[in-house]
């Protein structure tokens, strides 16, 4: 399955989401999110294995996708340019 693109279901199902950036853990993941949010971009985390469980990033299995949708995909990757070397 090509995760770069996906769909939400919901009220807002045509809505595609875009990859937007990849991170090695919760705790960056979390920042990231909340500063995106606090700038008024919603986004979904999603990784292999459920953090709680496995705390760990061995073999990729920590990484952590965040996905925005991709009509604000442009807006997003310059805020993170501006705080991140991405």
């Amino acid at each position: 399955m090509d995760d770069s693109k996906i769909k939400k279901t919901g009220p807002e199902e045509d809505e595609e989401l875009k990859e937007l950036h990849r991170v090695w853990g919760p705790v960056e993941a979390e920042v990231l999110k909340s500063y995106l949010e606090s700038n008024g971009i919603s986004c979904i985390l999603r990784g292999q294995v459920v953090q709680s469980v496995h705390p760990f990033s061995a073999d990729g299995l920590g990484e952590i996708k965040i996905f925005v949708s991709k009509k604000d995909y442009k807006t997003a990757k310059e805020l993170l340019k501006n705080k991140i070397d991405i």
